[in-house]
Order: C-alpha cells, then sequence, then structure tokens
C-alpha cells in the first residue's frame, strides 16, 4: 500500500456512530474521524448502562487511549471560550 492510499484510509470507533461529529483533515493531507467524547460517554451510560463515573473510566482507558496507528480517531471535549 502507498503512502498516498495509506493517508486515505479513516477508522472510525464502532459502536460510537452518536459520538462522531464529522472529519478533521491533517497539513499532510491524513484524514481523521473526530467524535464528541461527552457524546460518547453518554453512549456507553445508555447501551451499556455504566454509571458516569465507569464511562469516563472506560472511554479514557479503552478508548482514548488506545492507540491503532496514525489514523486512530480523535475524542474532541466541547468547551466554551470563557471556560478557558
Amino acid at each position: 500500500m502507498s503512502d498516498e492510499q495509506e493517508q486515505k484510509i479513516v477508522l472510525l470507533a464502532h459502536g460510537f456512530n452518536r459520538g462522531f461529529i464529522g472529519m478533521t483533515q491533517e497539513w499532510n493531507g491524513r484524514v481523521r474521524s473526530v467524535y464528541d467524547y461527552d457524546r460518547c460517554v453518554r453512549v456507553l451510560m445508555r447501551r451499556d448502562k455504566m454509571t458516569e463515573e465507569e464511562a469516563i473510566e472506560y472511554m479514557d482507558f479503552n478508548v482514548v487511549g488506545s492507540y491503532v496507528g496514525d489514523a486512530t480517531p480523535l475524542f474532541v471535549k466541547r468547551m466554551k471560550v470563557t471556560e478557558l
């Protein structure tokens, strides 16, 4: 597989469709999927009947903490400018 073909591969986070918010494109043309972190936490709470604490721990360790190559999905925590 060429570098150009490899950069076109987009990985999705299985089971988190409700958390999907879009795509990003890096300076080198690499495309990555983007998810709303809090929506993904809510998916775990509803789907898997986890408490919020359990869902956050699971997200941080098993989802956000999983590196699966250069196309690893991104998880965004939305903030207001006033929260910075």
